[in-house]
């Protein structure tokens, strides 16, 4: 068993999940290693992020609070980012054309795990379907991505 291989497949999938199951060509992995490698380092960092994902959101307000607040002392006159930048609207747009599924499957999957987690905890947190939801996209996206890493890039 190869746990340098595995380990490293593992804990790039709790972060970066869509080019995990590359990392396992170097290292000589199995399909089958590298694709459960692959899931379970995303179910982690999912569980971790959605989980932990009102503390990231309410630290992000307390800091932008504090940033007017300490603005407003010194007589300063803060100018607002966009809000709604490229990524803003492309996330908006899945929300509205796939709803629940369209996110839970795609954010964590194309953003990252930790800001595609958050992404969707923030939308729809409070319904007990959206983690399974994530979970399952976790499955059916690594199976794809480790299918055309095995197929394609192996055999190049």
């Amino acid at each position: 068993m190869n746990w340098t291989g595995l380990t490293t497949v593992f804990l790039l999938a709790t972060v970066k999940f869509m080019v995990a199951p590359a990392s396992g060509l170097p290292f000589k992995l199995s399909f089958l290693e590298s694709y459960v490698a692959t899931c379970l380092g995303g179910f982690v960092g999912i569980a971790f992020f959605y989980y932990a994902s009102e503390f990231f959101i309410k630290r992000a307000h307390k800091k932008k609070v504090e940033k007017h607040a300490i603005a407003k002392q010194m007589g300063i006159e803060l100018i607002e980012k966009k809000k709604f930048t490229r990524m803003n609207r492309f996330i908006v747009k899945i929300k509205l054309k796939l709803g629940i599924i369209g996110i839970s499957f795609w954010a964590p999957f194309f953003m990252s795990i930790p800001l595609g987690s958050i992404v969707v905890a923030k939308f729809y947190g409070k319904r007990k379907i959206t983690f399974p939801l994530m979970c399952i996209g976790i499955l059916i996206n690594g199976l794809a991505t480790t299918s055309i890493t095995y197929l394609f890039v192996k055999n190049a």
